[in-house]
């Protein structure tokens, strides 16, 4: 007979580390197994450059901001790396993301007894309850190598898609690509011997800035074109006040809004996390464009106002047509590097969004959908299921559900220590199941407060 844990997790990202860490801490003494499809769980492999930092607090790492006292905070990294008085000495606000990549591995490596790396999940299946498996349902996940791992309960936290403007589908190619695989695709043509000449990076995000920059420094004589649907970078909106949209308040706030309600919002607070970029970058991209106009020397531009409207590749990149509002006659040139820093995808039924993860279609026809056919999550992140899946095989959604509980899903470190808690609360609950009578939702809100009291005690 198989056998069956109490979680089985897809991937071991900052998201679902913060459940092992939530997990521990809490003593639950649920069973865990997490599949990784990457050897380690370095983050954000493909953007560690130079000194690009994080864009979020310290602080809200993978466990203070639940437990000011655990051993897995960065303070404590700092410490045990002998760094700690020499990161305060720094007078940085945010720490090198390079360094963040560390902390992160370093957790990580602490759970290295439930973690398989190298494991690509190829399909996920519920079995229903029966005579054969004692009366309880359960999850199959196959992997790669023709292993099945069962679980009563699913954590899915693949990372967000990453999002290709219409323009790009079918288009990608070892010299296309989407910003996760810029490092080691760059890194790989340097030791050929064949570093681009000429690159194009398509966006207007803070990634996108900081590719520019990059890429400025990296290949000195090569031309570098950034491609900006809007007239220029946008400055982030980094007000305390639209700032408090990573308070574990407005995440119960957000859920509890209707349709338009919740459009309205994410329209007005887009700048806070889409789009736009923080100052620092901003004025070094400027410098830098600056410094060779004044060094007579101008190998990096931007086209601003751009709309691109055709694509097409060859053996040595990729030529683009493209018209811009000052120059309106079309135009094209050919990039030996395209590099799309166009985001990611939300769940919704926008342009840029999808139904479901892909890892998640083989369950589609067991969940509840909503407009347009979007799976439908609860506030404790479970994916509402028909009554075909009982409510002790919850499956949850970790670092996927930003359309319905807000920014602090948007792939942010922000509420990830508070989610986790959640997320591992409501497996107690659900996989002892408790009465009806006696759950009570869980909000990020009631955790936070019950943590001040904890510390208050």
């Amino acid at each position: 007979m198989k056998q069956v844990l109490d979680v089985i997790g897809v991937g071991f990202g900052p998201a679902n580390i913060a459940v092992a860490i939530a997990n521990e801490e809490l003593d639950t003494g649920l069973s865990m197994r997490f599949l990784e499809r990457a050897p380690t769980s370095k983050w954000q492999p493909g953007m560690q450059f130079g000194q690009s930092d994080i864009q979020n607090h310290p602080l809200r790492d993978l466990a203070t901001p639940r437990n000011p006292r655990s051993q897995y905070s960065f303070t404590n990294f700092l410490f045990s790396k002998g760094r700690l008085f020499e990161f305060l000495n720094l007078g940085r606000t945010y720490p090198l993301r390079a360094e963040y990549s560390q902390y992160v591995e370093w957790v990580a490596g602490h759970f290295s007894h439930q973690v398989q790396y190298n494991t690509s999940v190829q399909n996920v299946r519920y079995v229903a309850a029966d005579s054969a498996n004692g009366g309880k349902g359960h999850y199959e996940v196959s992997t790669a190598d023709g292993d099945v791992h069962c679980g009563r309960s699913l954590l899915l936290a693949p990372g967000r898609t990453p999002f290709i403007p219409p323009v790009f589908a079918n288009k990608l190619t070892p010299r296309v690509i989407h910003l996760n695989h810029y490092i080691p695709t760059l890194k790989a043509l340097q030791e050929a011997g064949t570093p681009p000449k000429r690159v194009a990076v398509v966006g207007g995000s803070q990634s996108a800035a900081e590719i520019l920059v990059h890429l400025a420094d990296e290949l000195p004589d090569a031309e570098v074109v950034g491609f900006n649907r809007s007239f220029g970078f946008r400055l982030k909106d980094t007000s305390p006040f639209t700032g408090e949209v990573y308070f574990p308040e407005f995440v119960d706030l957000f859920y509890s809004l209707d349709k338009d309600k919740k459009a309205r919002l994410a329209e007005n607070l887009h700048y806070t996390n889409y789009s736009a970029t923080d100052s620092d970058v901003l004025d070094a991209l400027y410098l830098k464009m600056y410094q060779q106009k004044v060094e007579n020397r101008e190998r990096l531009s931007i086209r601003r106002s751009a709309d691109i409207l055709g694509v097409e590749t060859d053996e040595g990149g990729a030529t683009l047509r493209y018209t811009q509002i000052e120059q309106p006659d079309e135009r094209a040139e050919h990039f030996d590097l395209v590099v799309l820093a166009t985001g990611f995808r939300n769940l919704g039924t926008g342009p840029q969004d999808e139904r479901h993860p892909a890892i998640f279609a083989p369950l589609a026809p067991y969940a509840e959908k909503g407009e347009g056919g979007v799976i439908q999550v609860n506030s404790d992140y479970t994916v509402k299921m028909l009554h075909t899946v009982r409510s002790d095989n919850p499956c949850y959604m970790n670092g996927l559900c930003e359309s319905a509980h807000g920014m602090g899903d948007a792939g942010s470190f922000s509420l990830l220590s508070l989610r986790s808690k959640v997320i591992v609360e409501s497996l107690e609950r659900r996989l002892n199941a408790v009465p009806a009578a006696a759950k009570v939702t869980m909000s990020l809100r009631t955790v936070q407060k019950e943590d001040d009291l904890a510390l208050a005690a």
